[in-house]
């Protein structure tokens, strides 16, 4: 690994967005970023994940995510990094979405088949803890109007937010279709206690290429998130929901 061949890979440029409690990253900082990744050892291991979903397929779309290791960083006195990035290729074209809109982006999500919840059905539940944690776990995110955002906690208390789904913004110039699609190709890297972490980075339906490119994508943009880059990275692995893991660096 880390071969002066592989490092000079140019890797593509994402479109970002950080929160939390490390600076904002709204782009990649370059030289943080050269790759140490063999780009070699990576095709073998997504041909390897994908051979093995076609072996034994599943009755649902398996998906294919990336293990991080991670190592010299103290989570008490670190300065916890998230980031939010949105990948070339959905990864996750199955995520359930649901709309928290007026009047108008009901409507919208209604004539498009987008599960919705209006204001008065948010009314309803009445800021009840059992309610409103049965909603964020029936979805894998939501998207809000503007004038509900304001309103989220005083509807449905702290819930959403404990869960990690605070709603995304959608504003009535927006298509809402395509805010969902958005949704569905973002992936966030956000550090905890633990110095490890995945996030999806893809699917068994999708070709070697389009795996390929969403992986590149989203290790440099973890690394460019990272206090000392490549130095804080410990391991990285690839492994579909039922499949075997496969180790691309360290």
């Amino acid at each position: 690994f880390g071969s002066s061949t592989s490092s000079s890979l140019a890797l593509p440029r994402a479109e970002a967005l950080g929160r939390a409690s490390s600076p904002p990253h709204h782009c990649q900082r370059p030289g943080a970023a050269m790759s140490k990744l063999n780009i070699d050892t990576l095709k073998k291991g997504i041909a390897q994940i994908l051979e093995g979903s076609k072996e034994k397929p599943r009755k649902f779309l398996e998906t294919v995510e990336l293990q991080i290791g991670l190592k010299d960083y103290d989570t008490q006195r670190d300065k916890r990094f998230s980031g939010t990035i949105k990948l070339p290729h959905v990864p996750r074209p199955r995520m359930k979405i649901c709309v928290l809109g007026d009047a108008v982006h009901c409507e919208q999500a209604q004539k498009t088949g987008i599960p919705f919840k209006s204001v008065d059905d948010l009314k309803k539940l009445n800021k009840n803890k059992k309610l409103v944690k049965k909603l964020a776990q029936s979805f894998d995110g939501f998207l809000a109007s503007q004038v509900l955002i304001p309103q989220i906690p005083r509807l449905l208390g702290p819930g959403l937010n404990k869960a990690g789904k605070f709603p995304t913004l959608v504003q009535h110039a927006d298509v809402l279709e395509n805010k969902v699609t958005e949704m569905r190709s973002q992936v966030k890297f956000q550090l905890k206690k633990v110095l490890c972490m995945g996030v999806a980075v893809g699917n068994v339906g999708m070709t070697p290429e389009e795996l390929r490119a969403n992986c590149l994508m989203a290790i440099n943009f973890l690394v460019s998130l990272l206090k000392k880059n490549w130095n804080n990275v410990k391991r990285l692995h690839i492994k579909s929901t039922m499949g075997k893991s496969f180790t691309i660096y360290g």
